[in-house]
């Protein structure tokens, strides 16, 4: 992305669950672009080898212990980052867990473990983070999204849930900070290959199933959602808030059925 329009140079771009998966990669594709980045999680050891990992170019990448489902420990690390960079231009709003198992066997523990990180915890981030870039008078939250937010897939039932929050909380916050400079989206990914879900596509009838009904014809990289986060975070997004922007490879373009390409009757 060549251009002063598509560039993040020098912006103080704060991840929230940064030490792997998208949350990294979105990490090191916005450090490649030229942004100061802070990388939070609830493991320090993962940040710091995140954090090497990144900064292979010797510009550090700084980290921040922060468990998003404790919300004074948001206030705290929030304030923390303000506090040491004098302000906050983007937020990648990342943090997120999930299980597989059918709706009727959650216990209420399986249930708020995953909204206390994937719903509370975005809105208590980008609540913090929003108050100082409102005050800022600029700025860009990029929440991420799901595939399950288009159609909420089997067994993962409170996952897409509290993505379906998400999408709300982003166009309830782009309609209330837009007033101040503040946009704020959403990044729904497509099947993307992670740590977390190599095992699930290794599944040769998964994968088939996947890489059949995208379009583009193989399932997503993390490396793939970077651009369309640099492109929300940058001046050329100026105009563009409350949007879901899907990064999925066509998936959610429409239905592949096993019809002959010939046509048929």
């Amino acid at each position: 992305m060549s251009g002063s329009r598509f560039s993040v140079q020098g912006k103080v771009v704060l991840v929230s669950g940064g030490s792997r998966g998208i949350g990294r990669a979105l990490a090191a594709g916005f450090h490649q672009e030229g942004a100061q980045v802070v990388i939070t999680g609830r493991d320090g050891e993962s940040l710091k080898q995140a954090a090497t990992a990144i900064s292979t170019d010797g510009r550090a990448v700084e980290t921040f212990i922060c468990d998003v489902s404790d919300v004074t420990a948001i206030r705290d690390m929030v304030g923390d980052v303000h506090s040491h960079f004098g302000r906050i231009d983007v937020l990648l709003n990342v943090a997120g867990v999930n299980i597989r198992q059918p709706a009727l066997q959650f216990s209420e523990e399986q249930y708020d473990f995953v909204t206390n990180i994937n719903l509370k915890g975005s809105f208590f981030v980008a609540q913090q983070v929003g108050r100082l870039m409102a005050e800022q008078g600029v700025g860009s939250i990029i929440n991420i999204d799901s595939l399950n937010t288009y159609a909420p897939l089997k067994n993962v039932l409170p996952y897409a849930m509290s993505k379906a929050g998400v999408v709300m909380m982003t166009r309830g916050l782009a309609v209330e900070l837009g007033s101040q400079g503040v946009r704020v989206n959403t990044i729904a990914p497509g099947f993307i290959l992670t740590d977390l879900t190599n095992k699930l596509w290794s599944d040769p009838t998964m994968r088939a199933w996947g890489e059949t009904n995208t379009p583009l014809n193989r399932l997503g990289e993390v490396e793939d959602l970077v651009g369309a986060a640099v492109f929300l975070a940058s001046d050329a997004a100026a105009f563009l808030t409350g949007q879901v922007v899907r990064v999925d490879g066509g998936f959610t373009a429409g239905l592949n059925w096993p019809i002959p390409d010939g046509g048929g009757q």
